[in-house]
């Protein structure tokens, strides 16, 4: 499903326009944004969790040449499914 077949979708769920649902979801998910952009992490109670996550500094090998490299430290996203994702 991609963003307009899942803007049909809530639009006919939700007996609205698919202008208005389009709306919606793009507030919804920029507000996601600009949250995890802020450091704060995201949760949609039985949908899913949306996190920022330190990954340390690291060292790894190159396979072509075999020379080592430093990986430095950044922040990343990590997101995990809820319940009603079970399949």
């Amino acid at each position: 499903m991609n963003k307009s077949e899942l803007i049909k979708a809530a639009a006919a769920k939700a007996e609205v326009s698919a202008a208005l649902a389009a709306k919606v979801i793009d507030a919804a998910l920029d507000a996601a944004v600009e949250a995890v952009k802020n450091g704060e992490g995201v949760q949609l109670v039985g949908y899913a969790n949306i996190a920022v996550v330190e990954k340390a500094a690291r060292k790894a090998k190159n396979p072509r040449t075999g020379a080592i490299l430093n990986i430095p430290a950044k922040k990343a996203v990590k997101i995990k499914a809820g319940a009603k994702f079970a399949l």
